[in-house]
């Protein structure tokens, strides 16, 4: 009797040291998921960054329910939130176009906004000559095999841009800047409005004691 008692107390420990490591080891993980998520998030500032300060003035696109002087800024998350409503309201608030380049960068494809930000300037170009040398200028970063940011359009639209490019017109890009922007709005899009960064924006800040005090 006395070694089973004794068997059954070492077993009683044995499943209290295994949950209390289990215990731990749930915790390492929450920690180190912690971690991780910091560090994305820290990656995802510093990217957000360069493209906010690198944003070129003739890519910059007023937001219909934004006021201009408010895009350069992090938004409330009342503004972050309209993001999620439309697609064109995500590419038309400065800070919002920047936070989903970055967010294309670190998924690697960050060619497609880049190309129809491009197609974007291009469209406003006045200039015949200019409208020419742009047009080249997208087709051989974009457009041709083995380009550097080359998209991915069927073989079909590339030759029509191939050929259309020789006598540039403002629709040159039509037809693949639609295919990108597709492309974007039904994958890329709703992955952002998943991820880390974009929920933290949309959070609201806790109100701490000091600013309750004011």
């Amino acid at each position: 009797a006395m070694q089973s008692a004794l068997f059954l107390a070492l077993q009683h420990d044995g499943v209290r040291m295994e949950r209390g490591g289990r215990r731990r080891s749930s915790e390492a993980e929450e920690a180190e998921k912690g971690r991780m998520k910091r560090t994305i998030i820290k990656d995802w500032k510093a990217r957000l960054s360069y493209f906010l300060q690198n944003s070129s003035n003739s890519t910059k696109i007023k937001s219909k329910k934004v006021g201009k002087h408010r895009t350069y800024f992090r938004p409330s998350p009342e503004e972050a939130q309209l993001w999620s409503e439309a697609f064109d309201e995500l590419l038309a608030n400065k800070y919002g176009l920047a936070a989903f380049r970055a967010f294309l960068k670190s998924e690697f494809c960050e060619e497609n906004i880049e190309f129809w930000l491009a197609c974007e300037d291009f469209k406003k170009t006045k200039s015949p000559q200019k409208l020419t040398s742009k047009a080249k200028k997208i087709y051989n970063d974009f457009i041709e095999k083995e380009a550097p940011k080359e998209i991915n359009i069927d073989f079909q639209t590339k030759n029509m841009i191939a050929q259309n490019i020789q006598e540039a017109t403002h629709t040159c890009f039509s037809a693949a800047q639609k295919r990108v922007y597709s492309l974007m709005e039904n994958n890329s899009y709703p992955r952002f409005l998943e991820s880390e960064f974009y929920q933290e924006l949309c959070k609201k800040a806790p109100i701490t004691r000091a600013a309750q005090g004011t």
